[in-house]
This record gives C-alpha cells, structure tokens and sequence, in this order.
C-alpha cells in the first residue's frame, strides 16, 4: 500500500465549487455546567472559543476521550451576528492512533500532504460577497446543503481578516486559513471564477395590469359621501 495514501480530517473538494468551511483546534473542551453539549474550546495558545458539540460526537465523549487531555478537534467555524466573534460546532477529533475511521468525522481515504494535518488550519469554500482591502476585511457566504430534500438551502456568513486581489466579490474562492487567536486570517486562495449574478425582481408600475404593461388597471369610484340627517322633533299636538 502506498504510504502517500492516508485518512485525512480535511479532504479534498469533491468538486471546483463545494461549499465548506473546516478546521482543525487542537486543545481541551471544557463542559458548560448547564449541560454536556455546550462548553468552551480552550486552545494550546490560552485562547478560549465558544464551542457546540453536536450530538453525533456523544459516542466519542462517552468511549474514548479523556476530557482532561488536549485533542485534535475537526470544528465548523461560525460568526455570531451579534458579536462578530468566532465559534465552533464540534463534529469530530482526528486520533486515527487510537480511533477507528468509522468513528473520527469527517474522515476519508485521499491523497493530501500532511502540512493540511495542523493546528489551527482552516478550508474555506464559498462566495465573497464584501471585501474592504483598507479594512482587511473580507465576508464569505457558504451554502449549506439541506439534510432533508424538503428544506431549503440555508447560508450563512463567515468573516475572515487579510488581503484579496483586487475585485473578489462575487467571485468563488478556495481560501486556507490560519486561526490566530480568535481570528480566521487569510493566508492563500484560489479564484475558481465568477458567480452568475441574480436578476432583480421587476418593478411594478401602478395603474398597470400585472403582465400586461399596456392594460391599465380600472380605477374604482368612490361612493359619494352621505351627509348624517339631522332628525326633527316631531311637533306635539295641542289639544284643542
């Protein structure tokens, strides 16, 4: 067996233009006291970033990690809208001395330099929709794919700090990215092109049909406005 050819945590796009966005953390996950699921990832560099262990991880916790030990964490990254600060949903831990292949998501037999197996490395795939090169500033929009053919497709916004060449909006790009602190910064990508641009929802003009420019809508008369009859009294009749 070629010794190239090894399980990888990252793998390779399954083609040019898959959305992701994945990392590696290594360090110790801290359990919240309000329940298992939730807690803190505190990395080898004392930073502390707020971290969710989604529910298919369970198995691993109750088998065979020791919560006391730092592990190689496989984290999607998220941004909180209303802070702009990072944190991380936890979907596996990359141990493949110590844990199966069925058992470390995401995990899959490819060919990839082992430079991508590293603390802090993050792949970031998806459409740049805001970039601000004084600000060195850049927001990536990735689409989720539903897990049910009856959802729709979510997306959600992942910002990132470093440099872009010029014009990258609207463009796909095949970013690497480094955690520093609790930073995502760009250290190198790729454009894979230009996204097709959404057509704007025509405008209605009033006093048209819809679909019929030409056939103007009937205007409506307003019933003319009755003014409230003032009752009389009534005269009594005087006895004769």
């Amino acid at each position: 067996m070629n010794s190239s050819i090894r399980k990888q945590p990252i793998p390779p796009p399954s083609h040019p233009k898959q959305y992701r966005a994945i990392g590696l953390i290594r360090g110790k996950y801290q359990v919240s006291q309000e329940q298992l699921t939730r807690g803190l990832l505190l990395g080898s560099n004392g930073t502390a970033i707020d971290a969710v262990l989604l529910g298919r991880t369970l198995g691993l916790f109750k088998k065979h990690l020791d919560l006391e030990q730092e592990h190689l964490w496989v984290v999607y990254p998220r941004t909180k809208e209303e802070s702009d600060n990072l944190h991380v949903q936890i979907v596996g831990v990359w141990e493949p001395e110590t844990l199966s292949a069925t058992e470390t998501p995401p995990t899959i037999t490819v060919v990839e330099p082992e430079g991508k197996i590293q603390n802090g490395y993050f792949s970031i795939r998806g459409e740049v929709i805001f970039y601000s090169q004084e600000l060195e500033k850049a927001i990536v929009k990735i689409k989720q794919s539903p897990r049910r053919e009856s959802e729709k497709t979510k997306f959600f916004k992942l910002k990132l700090k470093g440099t872009l060449p010029d014009k990258p909006v609207g463009h796909f790009w095949d970013l690497d990215v480094q955690l520093q602190g609790e930073t995502l910064v760009i250290q190198g990508g790729m454009d894979i092109g230009s996204l097709p641009k959404k057509k704007p929802f025509p405008k209605r003009e009033w006093g048209k049909m819809p679909g019929n420019d030409s056939t103007p809508i009937p205007k409506l008369k307003k019933p003319p406005l009755r003014k409230p009859s003032l009752s009389r009294p009534i005269p009594k009749k005087t006895s004769e």
